[in-house]
């Protein structure tokens, strides 16, 4: 069994400017998994860079506080509860609208590369 806890988790920015900790993945874990989970979290005010990843699909699922994920051309408000889907090469970015910050999960398949990830013009 593995079980692990944000609490011990080493949080780091990434290219797009998110602040992240690597919840699972299987390449820091003696485990087989088709895909990685992270923790984000984006500062009131803040937003991530335009982004993509070349490879992966990419949900969210939004843990607190509110946002406007923007996935191509569209933009909508996000909440707690809502899953959001980001196919492969599809230019994202998500910003903090609200007073708290923004924390979601996500979810990566195949796992999170760094490789995988360009920001966008």
């Amino acid at each position: 069994m593995l079980i692990k806890s944000l609490k011990n988790c080493e949080y780091f920015q990434v290219a797009d400017e998110t602040v992240l900790c690597e919840l699972l993945h299987p390449k820091n874990e003696n485990i087989k998994m088709g895909c990685s989970v992270a923790h984000a979290i984006i500062e009131p005010g803040r937003a991530s860079l335009p982004h993509k990843l070349n490879i992966s699909v990419e949900i969210y699922y939004i843990i607190e506080g509110e946002g406007r994920m923007h996935i191509n051309n569209e933009s909508k408000g996000v909440k707690p509860g809502d899953a959001i889907y980001i196919p492969p090469k599809s230019s994202q970015w998500i910003e903090n609208t609200g007073d708290d910050h923004l924390k979601f999960l996500c979810v990566v398949t195949p796992p999170w590369q760094e490789e995988d990830e360009e920001l966008c013009d």
